[in-house]
């Protein structure tokens, strides 16, 4: 077991190591050249859109546009956003915000091109429900289905570990941790509630995220905002060191023991990638399922969604953490973020936001993924297998909220990872059809 758990470090270390960030990152070059630079030029056309100041969605699908976003974002805002970023900053030091914004801004294009060709390749399964992503591209689209069958295996053995035990562990160390409540209990509690949700399908996931999405960023981002206010006068000296230690790197000092350049870049796009997980292929599977009129119109919230995860939760966390000096007194993960907001609010406060975000962000990472992961089984076995993965779904909440994963997070950390490979295969091998649909699109004279 010693040595599977040595080599698994290292296959994890190759996966998410240089090659990986230079095809995602190079993806997203690709992708904003391809789209016009969609992420600048339509940004504003985004935003309207999400905000319902556009033409009210039509066409076939299952749930509302919104709905969709709400889900994709349920299963983008999580632990990535909260200790990701601390461990960017740790480990890269304050340049390594830059380079996890640099992502981000890229990762807008990569979302809204995988999205797009996602609902172009889509169909209805047995049971009505519309399903789509890399593993539809693959075999409708490019005559890859054996390698569409790679990706629905990689989604559904990665979702059972990155967005289900993880989640449930971060979940249970969160509530032991902050109010003391025994791991057993919070793991047989949280298998209820998921069973609850998702059991209900694709359509009581959407009921239920369309709620939590606004309330835990309410919470989260209200929190950030009032520490960000509160030290207003360091924030210039904080761009400042960001700008700096991004081409020059940092200096030990504190507790920090010094980065140089090519840490906070590797350890910024590294954190920033793992945070918005664009050309993953995961965000298109439930974005597929929107009504819409137009493929477009749908990825459009795709640049939304990078947007709020990275340009503004991302920065914020990132803001926090070094406008109170926490960064120097050697902290790392969520136990940094923790230690920022505490310096940042008053009393209890500042513990609570992070608790009370980290399970809100990590519960709906769960319920979330569960639905990509049900779509890769669908794909592979049929409408048959859903129910039984969803029990199975439940059963690994508890084990995830129980057991020690270090192991498993490797694993699934991989797994997730490899994910890239067959969507950017499917996404890049289908540029012809993405440049068309988005001549087709923008050509409109509502969308100039």
């Amino acid at each position: 077991m010693e040595t599977f758990t040595e080599w698994q470090s290292q296959l994890n270390s190759l996966v998410w190591g240089p090659p990986m960030m230079i095809l995602l990152m190079g993806a997203g070059v690709l992708f904003t050249f391809a789209t016009g630079g969609v992420q600048f030029a339509k940004l504003a056309f985004a935003m309207r859109t999400v905000f319902g100041r556009g033409p009210k969605p039509a066409g076939e699908g299952t749930v509302t546009s919104f709905q969709a976003l709400a889900t994709a974002l349920a299963s983008t805002v999580g632990v990535g956003n909260i200790a990701g970023v601390a461990t960017a900053i740790s480990l890269g030091g304050p340049g390594a915000l830059f380079w996890l914004l640099v992502s981000g801004v890229l990762g807008m294009a990569t979302k809204f091109a995988e999205i797009t060709v996602a609902l172009n390749y889509r169909e209805e399964d047995e049971r009505g429900v519309m399903r789509g992503g890399a593993m539809y591209i693959l075999s409708r689209g490019l005559g890859l289905p054996w390698l569409g069958a790679v990706f629905a295996a990689l989604t559904g053995l990665a979702a059972l570990g990155i967005g289900n035990m993880v989640q449930a562990n971060s979940v249970a160390d969160a509530a032991r941790s902050s109010f003391g409540i025994p791991t057993v209990t919070t793991g047989i509690v949280l298998a209820i509630i998921t069973a609850v949700v998702i059991l209900g399908g694709i359509k009581r996931i959407v009921e239920v995220t369309q709620i939590m999405i606004p309330a835990m960023c309410a919470i989260y981002i209200g929190g950030a905002l009032i520490i960000v206010f509160r030290f207003a006068g360091e924030i210039p000296g904080a761009i400042q060191l960001v700008a700096s230690s991004a081409f020059e790197g940092h200096a030990a000092v504190g507790g920090f023991a010094g980065a140089a350049v090519g840490q906070a870049v590797r350890f910024g796009i590294a954190r920033g990638l793992f945070s918005n997980e664009a050309g993953l292929g995961s965000a298109p599977i439930v974005h597929a399922s929107a009504v819409t009129d137009h493929p477009v119109r749908q990825a459009c919230y795709g640049i939304f969604e990078v947007f709020v995860d990275t340009i503004v939760v991302c920065l914020l966390t990132g803001l926090v953490i070094l406008t109170t000096g926490a960064w120097t007194e050697g902290a790392t993960g969520a136990a940094l973020s923790m230690k920022a907001f505490e310096i940042g609010l008053p009393g209890v406060w500042g513990g609570l936001v992070v608790s009370i975000g980290l399970i809100l962000f990590s519960f709906s990472t769960i319920v979330g993924w569960a639905y990509y992961g049900e779509t890769a089984v669908n794909y592979l076995f049929g409408t048959a297998a859903s129910l039984p993965y969803r029990l199975l779904w439940c059963i690994f909440v508890y084990l995830g909220a129980t057991g020690a994963l270090h192991l498993i997070w490797d694993v699934s950390d991989t797994l997730n990872g490899l994910m890239a490979v067959p969507n950017l295969i499917a996404v890049i091998g289908s540029l012809p059809v993405l440049r068309r649909l988005v001549r087709d699109f923008f050509s409109q004279p509502s969308t100039s």
